[in-house]
């Protein structure tokens, strides 16, 4: 998945660090950088070396920690090992997660946020999406359900079911 940038600045007292793992988890054209492998001009945990003249969307790229003032520490993207942003298109939370880490939005307490998310976003026709390399998993308020291989572009359609424990979801890609 390519970085979206959003225009949202950076909530005060919050900076990068650190926290380089944007610099991993997406991809780049315009360096010819694949997603899921550090760019070449990072340096893990430093920072970028040209970070004054690197891309525009790069210098202009705030995850959603950075934007979001109240979001604990624990979810800075190098502690949580995935990078959460808002799509400016649709609205959806999506979250890239580190390859060296697929199931880290899994453990807590990062799933369980992601949950209570999820169930907030939904009134508002909003969704979070969690893709490890282009596989993307929807979370919903009572559980995940797998899309496979997407792109932010895909369309889908989710609606309200009866299953066998009562009401849930089902996603049906368009």
């Amino acid at each position: 998945m390519a970085m979206v940038v959003t225009p949202y600045s950076a909530a005060p007292g919050r900076a990068c660090g650190g926290c380089t793992l944007c610099c991993k988890v997406y991809a780049l054209p315009e360096l010819d950088k694949k997603p899921g492998v550090w760019c070449r001009h990072c340096t893990p945990g430093k920072g970028c070396a040209i970070h004054d003249s690197a891309p525009l969307q790069c210098r202009q790229f705030n995850c959603l920690w950075m934007t979001d003032g109240a979001m604990a520490d624990e979810w800075r993207p190098d502690r949580a090992r995935f990078v959460l942003s808002i799509n400016p298109a649709n609205g959806f939370v999506f979250g890239q997660v580190d390859p060296g880490a697929p199931a880290a939005w899994r453990r807590q307490p990062y799933y369980d946020g992601l949950r209570r998310l999820a169930r907030t976003l939904l009134d508002e026709r909003r969704h979070v999406i969690m893709f490890a390399g282009d596989d993307a998993t929807l979370v919903m308020p009572d559980e995940p359900l797998p899309m496979g291989k997407m792109t932010a572009h895909d369309r889908f359609r989710i609606e309200q079911v009866f299953g066998p424990k009562g009401p849930t979801w089902r996603a049906t890609r368009l």
